[in-house]
């Protein structure tokens, strides 16, 4: 497992399905090898929001060998984790671990708008499940769910987290975050497009 350095561009590799609506693994090979010239510095897979939620537990899984069994150049290989419910989170974790990947993007619940008090208790039971190093995904205009600066204060407590990616969509935050963290976590920014169209760094 390469140690992860939480810095440069992670971008999400969308999930690419053949006519047969299937993955086609050979569209995922030659994705993957663009990102790579490119000169990416991470791998997120299984987006979060629209396009992990359509996808299977099978898929998810078969993407997370795949990419894992794949020649990424020593890259980390970053699952990322929008369940509905904390048992769902939790044994995917572990089921996504086992298949090797390398650390998880991590979401609050879906579907369902948590108070900080639940979303606080999500992050923490789910990162429990699992060895791996976590990013924390702030994206409240996306799924309603705020996790607030003097959130991540409380969740800095857990060594488990090591990186934020931050979409509040409000710059400020960014300062907010320092004020409240100091540089214990690593910073990420998502970028968006206007009419909440998401680019391939979200």
């Amino acid at each position: 497992m390469p140690e992860i350095q939480w810095r440069g561009v992670f971008p999400a590799l969308t999930t690419k399905f053949t006519a047969a609506d299937e993955i086609d693994w050979d569209a995922m090979a030659s994705h993957l090898e663009f990102q790579l010239d490119a000169g990416v510095h991470g791998l997120i897979i299984l987006g979060s929001l629209g396009e992990n939620a359509t996808l299977s537990t099978r898929e998810k899984r078969d993407m997370v060998r795949f990419f894992a069994g794949a020649d990424r150049r020593g890259l980390p290989l970053i699952a990322c984790i929008a369940e509905s419910s904390t048992r769902d989170a939790k044994e995917f974790a572990v089921a996504a671990e086992d298949a090797g990947a390398d650390g998880f993007m991590l979401l609050p619940p879906m579907r369902y708008l948590s108070d900080r008090r639940e979303t606080v208790t999500f992050l923490n039971e789910v990162t429990a499940a699992t060895s791996c190093p976590i990013m924390l995904y702030n994206n409240p205009v996306a799924y309603g769910t705020d996790i607030r600066p003097e959130d991540f204060a409380r969740l800095a407590d857990n060594p488990r987290f090591e990186a934020i990616k931050e979409s509040a969509a409000d710059t400020r935050r960014i300062t907010d975050i320092r004020l409240h963290c100091g540089d214990r976590l690593a910073l990420f920014c998502g970028k968006r497009q206007s009419a909440g169209a998401k680019t391939s760094t979200d």
